[in-house]
C-alpha cells in the first residue's frame, strides 16, 4: 500500500507542483488522477522533448482531439520547455477546453529567470519534499533518516542500494541538474562550492570565507546559494530581527533539503552518525528543522521561521511566529536529557520577548518543565507548532 503523502493537490483546479529530483512527484500524480482520465506528458523523455520543444502548438493540437472524459493533463518537468505554457494559458482561457493543468518541476528557476509565464495566478502552487515522519508513520526509523534521510527511493531500500543512490544523486543528477539549467559556466568550481555548503550548513554563513575557501567571488558564492535554492536543494533561514535592545548577527543560515543528500556531499552518508557525537547532534537539528519547513509549506501555515543569535554568543535553533502573532522559540538538543545549561539561548531569548513559549525539542520520554522551558519529545513539538 503505498504511503500517504501530506501535500493536498487540488482535484479541480490548475496548479504547478514543484520539488528537487526523486521525492516522488511523478508517482504522486499517477496515483492521484486515473489514468483513464489523464493525457501525460513526459519532458524527460528526449523524443517527447524534442518535439514539443521545437513546436510547442503540438500541445493544443493533442488536445484538440481528445474526448470529454478526459479531465487532466499532466505536464512532468515543465521548465524544459517553458513556451509550453504560453500554449496552456490560452487552452485555460479558451471554454472548449474543459481539462485541468498539472503541471510538475524540479526547479522553477528557470521559468522565473527566462521571463516564463506562470499563467498570472490562474495556477495553485503545490510543493513536494522527502518522506516526512508523519508520512512514514510506522516505517520511520530516526536513525535512518538522520544517515540516509528520506527521499523515498533511497529511504525505502536497504542500506547498501540506498548508499549507491545517494553516490548516483549528488555525483551525477546535481551536476547533470545544474548543467541543463545552463546557469552555472564553472560547473567545477560549482561543485567544490556544493561540497562546502553542505559542510556549512545549519551554521551562520560567511559568504567571504566561503568565497576564500573556493577561490570563487563573493558575488558567485551568494549566486549559488540561490541556486540551491530557486532548484529546491535548500533554503535560507533568517535572523530573527524584532529587537532594538540587543545586538543580534545579521547574516543566514541555510539547510539542505535533506539528511541523506547532505551527507553523500561529505561522505558520511555510509556511516551511522554516534549518538553522543556533535555529528548526530548536527543531523538532528537538520531533521528537525526540515519537517518544520515541509509541514509549514504542506498546511500552508504561513508561519515565519526564523533563528535566534545575540551579539554575545546565545542561540536558538528556530524561532517561529504564527499568523496569530504567538512567538514560539526552540532549542533544539539532540540528548535525552537536557539540563539548564542547555538552556541558555532560551533564557536570553526571553529578556526581548517575554511572552514567547519557550521549548526544547530533544529525545526525551516524556515532557517536563525546566524554569520557563518546556522540554519536549521531538514527536509532540509539532503539535505546538501546527
Amino acid at each position: 500500500m503505498p504511503l500517504k503523502r501530506q501535500v493536498k493537490l487540488p482535484l479541480d483546479a490548475h496548479f504547478f507542483l514543484f520539488g528537487p529530483r526523486q521525492v516522488g512527484k511523478t508517482t504522486l500524480l499517477r496515483e492521484s488522477f486515473p489514468l483513464e482520465k489523464t493525457i501525460y506528458y513526459n519532458l524527460l523523455l528526449s523524443k517527447e522533448y524534442s518535439r514539443l520543444k521545437s513546436k510547442p502548438n503540438l500541445l493544443r493540437e493533442e488536445l484538440a482531439v481528445v474526448g470529454p472524459e478526459v479531465s487532466h493533463v499532466i505536464i512532468d518537468e515543465i521548465q524544459k520547455v517553458p513556451e509550453l505554457l504560453d500554449e496552456v494559458q490560452d487552452l485555460i482561457e479558451d471554454p472548449e477546453y474543459q481539462v485541468f493543468f498539472c503541471l510538475s518541476g524540479s526547479s522553477a528557476r528557470k521559468l522565473k529567470k527566462g521571463g516564463a509565464n506562470l499563467l498570472g495566478g490562474r495556477a495553485w502552487l503545490r510543493y513536494l519534499f522527502p518522506f516526512t515522519h508523519l508520512e512514514l508513520e510506522g516505517k520511520f526509523d530516526l536513525n535512518k533518516v538522520l544517515q540516509l534521510g528520506s527521499l523515498p527511493n533511497v529511504y525505502l531500500n536497504d542500506t547498501e542500494r540506498a548508499c549507491e543512490i545517494l553516490d548516483a544523486y549528488v555525483e551525477i543528477y546535481l551536476e547533470e541538474e545544474i548543467k541543463a539549467e545552463t546557469i552555472v559556466r564553472n560547473i567545477g568550481a560549482f561543485i567544490r562550492f556544493l561540497k562546502l555548503a553542505a559542510f556549512e550548513s545549519s551554521n551562520i554563513l560567511n559568504f567571504s570565507n566561503i568565497a576564500r575557501e573556493t577561490s570563487t567571488s563573493y558575488k558567485s558564492i551568494k549566486e549559488y546559494f540561490q541556486i540551491l535554492e530557486d532548484t529546491l536543494l535548500g533554503f535560507f533561514l533568517l535572523p530573527y530581527a524584532k529587537s532594538t535592545r540587543k545586538k543580534l548577527v545579521k547574516h543566514p543560515k541555510f539547510y539542505l533539503f535533506d539528511n541523506g543528500v547532505r551527507n553523500a556531499l561529505i561522505a558520511k552518508h555510509r556511516f551511522k552518525p554516534e549518538e553522543q557525537s556533535s555529528e548526530f547532534g548536527i543531523a538532528f537539528e537538520h531533521f528537525i528543522i526540515n519537517e518544520v519547513y515541509r509541514l509549514n509549506k504542506y498546511y500552508k501555515a504561513k508561519l515565519e521561521l526564523s533563528f535566534y543569535r545575540s551579539g554575545s554568543g546565545a542561540e536558538v535553533d528556530l524561532i517561529v511566529e504564527t499568523t496569530g502573532q504567538k512567538t514560539i522559540a526552540i532549542e533544539i538538543k539532540s540528548k535525552e536529557n537536557p539540563s539548564s545549561s542547555d538552556l541558555r539561548g532560551l533564557k536570553s531569548f526571553a529578556e526581548i520577548k517575554k511572552d514567547a513559549l519557550l521549548l526544547c525539542c530533544c529525545r526525551c520520554t516524556r515532557k517536563r518543565k525546566l524554569g520557563d522551558v518546556t522540554i519536549v519529545p521531538w514527536q509532540e513539538i509539532f503539535g505546538y507548532i501546527f
